[in-house]
């Protein structure tokens, strides 16, 4: 079952984050369209995609076209009912149903002052007395749900959740904005920097699509607060692999990584591995046991 799925710029598209994750995260099926925020409008580039207007949006295999990412979740949760978007707990779904759908229709502040920004940091960030209000809250709500819900690991209701891809660009603010929390609340928020679905999705965000300056703002800037990457550069040479890690297809644009070569389809698939090597499994394991 394969779904189609249209998606705004990586390093800028919020909801785009949270639609990608419930399919990469789930292992689910799909194939990808983008629109491009630098060229305008988002509705004039998806004209197949009627009545949607916005992104994320999703067409299911029988037809179906949804655009709110709610309701992407809960089809998907509903299709897919073993793949574990929801928590089986009756409590820990409950409480991760509500926890998403405050993040659907809440803090505005946060999102109004600090739209996400995978391709910068800040330091010296002020934020207004609604924005800290936002933060208070979120520090409320996720240890609530750890409260209740007991999880062994980082997520908040259990194992990753719908709950916590909705969450994920808000970690992505406020660790992007340097904004003060809780030890508890940066300790998730940690956990979704280390994520390596969340850092495939910022590699893709770091090399495709051009900076869009509307999204910038006025602060100093600083390393990103999350894992450091491999160092790997774009390089010339015979790669030790003779066909990508990811298409299959013949290696034609190279990548040098702790002396060795490596080699992919083409550009894109190269500097997005460039950009986290760690994060993408399939390099790893080539990594790993190419001689």
């Amino acid at each position: 079952m394969t779904y189609d799925l249209i998606l705004g710029d990586y390093a800028y598209s919020s909801w785009s984050l949270r639609g990608w994750l419930l399919f990469e995260r789930f292992g689910i099926a799909r194939r990808t369209e983008m629109v491009d925020f630098k060229k305008g409008g988002v509705p004039e580039q998806m004209p197949g995609w009627a009545p949607a207007k916005t992104v994320p949006a999703i067409r299911t295999p029988d037809g179906a076209i949804l655009t709110d990412s709610i309701a992407i979740a809960e089809e998907l949760a509903t299709r897919h009912p073993d793949a574990g978007l929801w928590p089986s707990n009756p409590l820990a779904r409950a409480t991760a149903r509500s926890l998403t759908a405050e993040m659907h229709s809440g803090f505005a502040a946060l999102r109004s002052d600090c739209p996400m920004n995978l391709r910068l940091a800040y330091v010296g960030v002020d934020p207004s007395d609604a924005v800290k209000a936002d933060l208070r809250r979120l520090e409320a709500i996720w240890d609530h749900a750890r409260e209740v819900c007991a999880p062994t690991g980082p997520w908040l209701c259990g194992e990753y959740s719908i709950a916590d891809a909705f969450y994920a660009p808000v970690a992505a603010r406020i660790a992007g904005y340097g904004l003060d929390v809780s030890t508890s609340a940066q300790a998730y928020v940690a956990a979704h920097l280390a994520d390596p679905a969340f850092r495939r999705w910022r590699a893709m965000g770091l090399v495709h699509g051009k900076v869009l300056n509307r999204y910038k703002k006025p602060f100093a800037t600083t390393d990103w607060p999350g894992p450091s990457p491999l160092p790997a550069q774009a390089a010339d040479g015979t790669p030790e692999n003779i066909n990508c890690p990811y298409s299959g297809n013949p290696s034609t644009h190279m990548l040098a990584l702790e002396g060795r070569v490596f080699g992919f389809c083409n550009a894109f698939c190269r500097d997005k591995t460039a950009a986290d090597p760690a994060a993408w499994p399939a390099f790893m394991a080539l990594r790993d046991h190419a001689t």
